[in-house]
């Protein structure tokens, strides 16, 4: 997440002795126990529901979207034909991601999802993606930057909306409370911005509610 390591440099910039550290895991559904995990806060994909003794903060809206590079994008249409014969990229182990935005599309079944490279996080994918290995799924906001700088490329305009979002989520309880209050009043200065990108959102339909 490149978007969350400028934001805490420069969170960090009054106070460059603070200490923070960073762990990123594949979680089939996202969830964090502060009682039992050594963390003051964590940034969770989901409906904003995480247990009665957390606060939360929605930061964006989940957005899929495939995403290559230069040399694989090249100079012809992309479509569900192309996209098949295509080497897919799958962030994580049971391929929801290329999923979901093909059921938005309306394109489920027209590509073969049982094959392809597979990784346990977005940002893998956005890697491999980057090096030229093959398509792969990404979220708008997190790839914001890299598409900003020219280092991906989308062969599809069109980013669908899951019905989830990244949310801060903290210990209602935690004596770290008004440290972390500041750290979230800076993230929200610090979103990723997509406004200048030339994309269709097309929202999650009412009746997703799981995943």
């Amino acid at each position: 997440m490149r978007w969350l390591l400028h934001a805490l440099e420069s969170f960090k910039q009054p106070e460059p002795a603070l200490p923070v550290q960073l762990s990123s895991v594949w979680m089939d559904f996202d969830s964090v126990d502060f009682y039992s995990e050594p963390f003051d806060c964590a940034i969770l994909l989901g409906n904003g529901n995480f247990g009665a003794e957390v606060e939360t903060c929605k930061l964006f809206d989940e957005w899929l979207i495939p995403i290559c590079s230069a040399d694989t994008l090249g100079d012809q249409p992309w479509g569900p034909e192309r996209l098949e014969e295509a080497e897919l990229i799958h962030p994580s182990s049971d391929r929801r991601d290329w999923r979901r935005w093909l059921n938005r599309m309306d394109l489920a079944g027209q590509v073969t999802l049982s094959n392809g490279k597979v990784f346990d996080t977005l940002d893998q994918g956005i890697t491999a993606a980057v090096r030229g290995h093959g398509v792969s799924i990404g979220d708008l906001f997190l790839i914001a930057d890299d598409l900003n700088e020219g280092q991906v490329f989308l062969p599809f305009n069109s980013a669908g909306g899951t019905g989830d979002a990244y949310y801060l989520v903290w210990l209602q309880d935690s004596f770290k409370r008004q440290r972390v209050l500041e750290l979230r009043d800076h993230l929200l200065t610090c979103l990723p911005d997509i406004s200048g990108i030339a994309v269709e959102l097309l929202t999650a339909p009412s009746s997703v509610a799981a995943r």
